[in-house]
Parts: C-alpha cells; sequence; structure tokens
C-alpha cells in the first residue's frame, strides 16, 4: 500500500481538491491531518499520471508525495543546516559582514547546484574570509540567523515519539552547536573554521564534511542504533545532501536547487519543516 500526501501553507488546501484527486486516483478514505493545509489517502499503486498531477498541484502551491505506507514514521532526523534548518547560508553571513558577500553568495550557489565541487569551495571561501574577527560570528547568530519555520516543532515531535535528531553540516561548528541547542537536536556535527589571536585563519580543519561525511554519518547513527538507513527521515537542499537523501529511507528536498529535487521524489517546495510530520502521517495535533 501507498499514501499519498498534499501539504500547502495554512488554508492553501482546498478540501474539492484533495477530494478529487482522491476519486480520480481511486484512493481510500480522505484523512485531515491539519484543517485546509495537510490531507491523506490511501493507495494500492502508483498512479501513471503521478508526475503530471503533481506538476498541476505545484502551480496551486500545493506540495504532493507519495510513498509507501508501511515504515514512513521514522526512527532518525538526520538535518542539513543551512537553508533548511535556518533560512540563512552562514558563510553567504559571515562574508556580508566582511564587505564580500557577493563574491561569496554566487559561489556558495554554485556549489550548493552541484557546478563546483563542494570541498574546492568551500575551501575559497573560508579562504576569503581571513583576517574577520571570530566575534562576528556571535553578531551573525545574535542579529542574522532565524530559524525556518516548523523546525523546533519537527524536532520535538519526532523525539517525543522515540527519535533521534542530528543536524550534519558542510557550514561551521560556531554555529551548528547553537542552532542545534535552539531547535533542540540530540547532536551536531560540522567544518571546524580555524582561528587565531582572535581572528579567522582563512583554513578550516580537515577533514572536511562534504557529502560523503554525510553519508558515514547517517552510516554511523544507524549502526549505533541497531536499525537502517530504511529507518532515517533525511532533509536538505543542497548537492551535498544528495547523497544521504537517497540513502535514507525517506529522503526529503527541501526547497532544494534544481539539481536536487530533479534527483529525488519526496519534493517540499510550499510547506515548511512541519511538512516532514505530515509525510510521516503526524496530524497537527499530535505536534509537540
Amino acid at each position: 500500500m501507498y499514501v499519498c500526501t498534499l501539504i500547502s501553507r495554512p488554508g492553501g488546501l482546498s478540501p474539492s481538491l484533495a477530494e478529487s484527486l482522491r476519486n480520480a486516483w481511486g484512493g481510500g478514505d480522505l484523512q485531515w491531518l491539519a484543517p485546509d493545509e495537510a490531507a491523506e489517502f490511501a493507495l494500492e499503486t502508483v498512479p501513471g499520471n503521478r508526475w503530471d498531477v503533481w506538476a498541476e498541484v505545484q502551480g496551486l502551491r500545493v506540495d504532493l508525495a507519495l510513498q509507501p505506507l508501511e515504515g514512513r514514521r521514522k526512527a532518525v532526523l538526520l538535518a542539513d543546516m543551512d537553508s533548511t534548518i535556518i533560512q540563512q547560508e552562514c558563510i553567504d553571513e559571515l562574508a556580508d559582514m566582511a564587505g564580500i558577500g557577493g563574491r561569496v553568495a554566487e559561489i556558495t550557489a554554485r556549489a550548493m547546484n552541484g557546478e563546483l565541487d563542494f570541498e574546492e569551495a568551500l575551501i575559497e571561501r573560508v579562504g576569503l574570509l581571513k583576517g574577520l574577527e571570530t566575534s562576528v560570528i556571535d553578531t551573525v547568530l545574535a542579529e542574522r540567523i532565524t530559524l525556518m519555520p516548523g523546525a523546533k516543532e519537527l524536532v520535538a515531535t519526532m523525539r517525543a515519539n522515540g527519535a533521534y535528531a542530528a543536524l550534519v553540516s558542510g557550514g561551521f561548528t560556531s554555529f551548528t552547536g547553537a542552532v542545534a541547542a535552539w531547535v533542540g537536536f540530540d547532536e551536531n556535527r560540522a567544518n571546524t573554521l580555524l582561528a587565531e589571536d582572535g581572528q579567522l585563519t582563512g583554513d578550516v580543519a580537515r577533514p572536511i564534511l562534504g557529502r560523503a561525511a554525510k553519508v558515514a554519518a547517517l552510516e554511523d547513527i544507524v549502526a549505533a542504533r541497531g536499525i537502517t538507513a530504511k529507518d532515517v527521515l533525511a532533509v536538505g537542499d543542497g548537492a551535498n545532501d544528495l547523497g544521504m537523501l537517497k540513502l535514507a529511507g525517506s529522503g526529503v528536498a527541501l526547497h532544494a536547487k534544481p539539481v536536487v529535487a530533479a534527483e529525488v521524489d519526496l519534493r517540499i517546495n510550499h510547506g515548511d519543516l512541519t511538512a516532514l510530520l505530515y509525510l510521516q502521517g503526524y496530524s497537527r495535533d499530535e505536534f509537540a
């Protein structure tokens, strides 16, 4: 059995749309997870016109996901940080404070879309930050970093139901430590910016945490818990997330770059992070 989930921003999902799709696909009873926001119904098979319908409802700012019904509620959340759990790219914010924001943001965008090697792009961008006062990190955290809507609800609800939550970023521990504590993650992994005498040296500790390291983190976490990758829900937006998204039982592309969305079936373009709870069958009144 499969389940079809329809998700929009609050008030954006019309009952008539949900019911007409259920009828067209011969689905089971329509279940509302949140009024006018999220609904689901069961299906015996995946419809042949799945992606045509997906494209149609995208035009209505509605996300549509199809996945196996069994095992969709996951035991591990593995999340990227920049542009996923938070709304910014931390290195871009540091660069902006240093007066080189445009140059670094362009490299970041190309790297996240898979046009540049992630590690080489990271080394280049960090090099441009040489001499920046480390106190700027605290300023960026306090004044520029905001959570993606639904971040706290996602982590709190999954943890309340026994799941383990890990923040795994190609960014920096200077930020992941604070964000993980803010949101409630069990652990965080990221790269370490090197500094001397209160200034960034323009380098990052090795080995660099990139695409392969995110996959390794997933494998480490499931092995420690005696479970498998099928028990993981991973979420990210950039090319360096593709490895873990493809390995996880549920890999979700959240407001993702085109190269990522093209390779991932579970795509959330309009909802926020609470969409990941709806995908697992949680209703709004079950949120922690």
